[in-house]
Parts: structure tokens; sequence; C-alpha cells
């Protein structure tokens, strides 16, 4: 075993012993007091691999608060521009109240918006201007602990190095003159004598021991002093977080209490005030008691005018002639002489406004009702060769050939005879022999309003009746089934006529001529 290995099994030992006597030693300072050789110690390396890992932690925690600091300023922008959407005085003319209404709520909504936006903007210059500048400085504290610690213990580091390699080339200088002087002792000189040789060695080890000893003295120093300076690193952090809380929480305190305040204050104003303030100034308003407005109530030029009121109205069933199925409608018969057919009786709807089927009754000859011993009470119109019944146009045409015949039939006889007994009224002809009756009913009076004055005209026994013809073919019809008409020329007012006395027709009471029954 040599000497270099005999020293560090010393060195060794030495200092597991001096671990054992200073158990009471902390971590820290025994950090460099392993059962190593001391050429295999690296403590300034381990030392600055430390705080160059706390350089980068602070970094990122002041990369942190600037993000922070970043959205308290963006925050204030914000606000502040939130704020300006508020548009104080109100500009809807004579709306609301000026004073101790709504419109001062939003004054507060403005100016409290913008006192919360400056607490984040001073938040975010405080954190700029406190934290992150404090922990930058001690990040450039950090550096140059790290510069001091490469120039005082790595020095030295350097300096063992150099003296360690020169104990071990006097070591081996040694070892060969030992080797020469046992093999040729007679070519032996002054400076290979191993006495010489070992002479250095022992010099050279006590300047090497003597380095060493002042890197190990400069390694506990500076681990002493590392050990105080991350106490001030770890309290430097602490207090750039208890500066940014106290900030933080005295900013978020104070924009709960705005807001508080903003909601206390909306919550006092009663919710009718504004409306009670508008009603009074304003003289548009309509009194709650106001009835609702009738259309019977509206008078317009022509509203009760003879031609406009019907005069009669009700349900009859229509059929073409020689077809089997009949068809309920709505009817009315105006004073103009129509007979109107609608789908419905609300003249609110479409379908009460405008007539499915319009009859011209002035140019159509009415059939006998049919009699009280009849099954089903019906009546036939005929429309005569110089004009016929209209469409809903109310057109005339002149028809190719035949005649066109309507059958009506009334839920009872009652019915039926009083729709009869109107439309006779208004037609060319009808075909009962009655005697002269006093015409001075509302329908008779509703025919005079609009125009027909009454004329005799003699009925043609011979002309008969064409109500039991029609054009099987359809002639008169256009491509939807309903009639043509062309507009009569020459038509007469209905004119009402008697029988011829002894012409053995008897008349009942009711003015209607009574069918014999043959006995």
């Amino acid at each position: 075993m040599n000497h270099d290995s005999s020293h560090s099994i010393s060195r060794a030992t030495s200092i597991s012993r001096a671990s054992k006597q200073a158990s009471s030693i902390s971590r820290n300072q025994s950090l460099i007091k392993k059962n190593v050789a001391p050429q295999d110690l690296r403590p300034s390396d381990i030392l600055i691999e430390r705080f160059v890992a706390w350089k980068a932690i602070v970094k990122q925690l002041i990369a942190y608060f600037e993000g922070i600091a970043d959205i308290e300023n963006n925050t204030a922008k914000e606000l502040t521009r939130l704020g300006a959407v508020i548009q104080v005085p109100f500009r809807s003319g004579n709306q609301f109240l000026g004073e101790g209404g709504l419109q001062d709520v939003y004054y507060g909504i403005r100016d409290k918006t913008r006192v919360i936006a400056d607490q984040h903007a001073n938040l975010g210059r405080t954190i700029d201007s406190s934290i992150v500048q404090h922990l930058q400085k001690l990040r450039t504290e950090i550096k140059a602990h790290i510069k001091n610690v490469q120039n005082d213990t790595g020095k030295l580091a350097t300096s063992v190095a150099k003296e360690r390699e020169l104990s071990a080339k006097l070591i081996s200088d040694l070892s060969s003159n030992i080797s020469h002087f046992k093999n040729t002792p007679m070519s032996v000189t002054s400076k290979s004598d191993p006495y010489v040789a070992n002479t250095a060695v022992t010099r050279q080890l006590q300047k090497q021991v003597h380095e060493e000893n002042l890197l190990q003295k400069s390694i506990i120093i500076m681990q002493q002093n590392s050990a105080h300076f991350e106490e001030g690193i770890v309290r430097s952090l602490q207090s750039a977080w208890q500066t940014f809380d106290e900030w933080q929480s005295r900013a978020s305190i104070s924009t709960q209490d705005t807001f508080r305040g903003l909601s206390t204050h909306i919550a006092s104003l009663a919710p009718d005030r504004e409306w009670i303030s508008f009603s009074a100034r304003s003289d548009h308003l309509l009194h709650p008691d106001t009835p609702l407005r009738d259309p019977q109530n509206i008078h317009y030029p022509s509203k009760d005018d003879p031609s406009v009121v019907p005069v009669h109205t009700g349900l009859l069933e229509r059929k073409k002639r020689f077809t089997r199925s009949y068809r309920e409608s709505y009817f009315v018969l105006t004073p103009a002489g129509f007979l109107h057919e609608y789908s419905t009786s609300d003249p609110t709807t479409n379908g009460g406004q405008t007539p499915m089927f319009s009859l011209f009754l002035p140019a159509c000859t009415l059939g006998p009702p049919s009699s009280g011993f009849a099954r089903s009470h019906k009546f036939h119109i005929e429309g005569r060769k110089d004009g016929t019944g209209t469409t809903k146009t109310g057109s005339f045409k002149v028809l190719r050939s035949g005649q066109h015949a309507w059958s009506f039939r009334a839920r009872s006889r009652e019915d039926m005879m009083e729709w009869w007994n109107d439309i006779r009224m208004l037609c060319a002809r009808y075909l009962v022999a009655s005697e002269q009756m006093e015409r001075s009913g509302p329908v008779e009076a509703a025919v005079r309003s609009a125009g027909y004055v009454s004329e005799d005209e003699d009925i043609d026994e011979d002309e008969g009746s064409s109500v039991e013809e029609e054009d099987e073919e359809g002639a008169g019809e256009d491509e939807d089934g309903e009639e043509i008409y062309e507009e009569a020329e020459d038509i007469h007012p209905p004119s009402y006529t008697q029988p011829e006395k002894h012409s053995g027709v008897e008349i009942g009471p009711n003015g209607y001529a009574v069918r014999n029954v043959p006995k």
C-alpha cells in the first residue's frame, strides 16, 4: 500500500469519526463529511447546481406574477370599456325619473364599474412594481451567489487538484529513485537520493493538505452562507406572496363591497316608482276603466242604408236539378236581388265574406213550393233564357242552349215558406197564383228601398215552367262546373200578379194557394 492510499484511508477514517462525534451537526453542515476520498468531493459543483435550480424556480414565479399583473391590467381595460356601455343620462326623452329613480342606479353602475377597474389596475401595478421587481432582484442575488461559489470554492478546488497532481508526480519519482537505488546503488546522485525525494514528497503533501484544508474551510463557510442565503430566498418568496395576498384580498373585498352597494341601491328602488311617475306625467295613457270598443257602435256613411240590410238569412240546402246530393250552406237574400251562398255565417272569416254561389233573382223564375203533404220542404229557381243566376263575380252571360235550375230545401215548411215568400218579392216571376195582397212588410220595404217598383206583368200560362227540364249535358257551365252568366239587358223589376177571377184557384187565409185534395 502506497502512501497516498494510506493517507486516503486515514483521511476517510478521520472524517467518519468526526461524523460520529458530531452527531448534533445539521445535515447541511455534514454534506461533505462522507466516507469517500477528498479528491472525489466536488461540493462547489453541488452548490452551484442547487442555486442554478433556485434561479429557475424564482424565474417561474416571476413569470407567474407577471401573468397575474397582465390579467389585472386587461381586466381593468375591459371594465373601463364595459362601464362606457352605460349611457347616462338616458336619451329616451321624458321616460324615466331624472333623480331618485332608475337613472341614479345606472349612474352608480357606471361609476362603480370604473372604481372596480381602477382597483384592478392598482393591483396590477403593485404586482409589477413590488412583487415582480423584488423577485427579479432576488434572482440577481442568486446569480451573484453562484458567482461567489465559483470564484471562492472553485478556485480552491482547482488549486487542490494541481497540488494533488504534483504530489502524485513526486511520489512516483520517489518510487523510481528507490528502485534505482536498490538496483544500481553506485549510480545514485544527490538529486535521486531516496531521502531527498522523500523530503520533497513530505513537503508537497504538507502543501496539498494545506490547500485541502483551505478548500474544506471554504466549503464549510460557503455551505453555511448558502444555508443562510437559501433561508433568505424562501423568506423573500413568502414575503412576495404575502404582499400579493394582502393586495389581492384588499382589492377583492373592495370589489365585493362595491357590488354589494350596487345591489343594495337597486334593491331599494320600488318596482312601481318609475311607472307611477311616468303615468302621472303622460297624458296619453288610457284609464283602466275605459270601455272596449264595439264594432257595432261604429257609425259610418251608408251603414243603415236599406240596400245593405239583408232581407233574409239562414240555412238552406242547395243542389242542381236532377242531381242527388244536397249541400247545406248559409244563405243571404239581399235587397239588390241576390241570393248569396256562404260557407260560414261568421263574417270575420274569408268564407263569410266571399260568397261561393250567387243568384240574381230579377233574372230568374221561382217555382212553386212543395205542398204541405210532401216529405221534403223544397222549391226551385230557374234561370230564364235571357239571363240567369251569377257566379261569385256577379257577371252575366247568355246561355248557349237550355236553362239551369236549382233546388233549395229547408228544414221545415215554415222556414221554406218564409224563404219562398221573401224570394218571390225579388224574382222576375213566380209560378203560384194568389189573391192581391197588401205588400207593406219589411221585405217589401227593402225591395222598394233598393229601387224596384212593382209593375203588373201577366204570366204567360202557355209558357209553363221549365223547372222540370235541364240540359243534362251541362251547357252553359264553365270548366269548374259553375254556371256562366252574362249581364241581362232590359231586366224589369219584379211584378206581383193575382189570379183572374173564376180561375178556379182557391186562395187560403194566408194568401197562398190551397191545394184541393180529391175526395
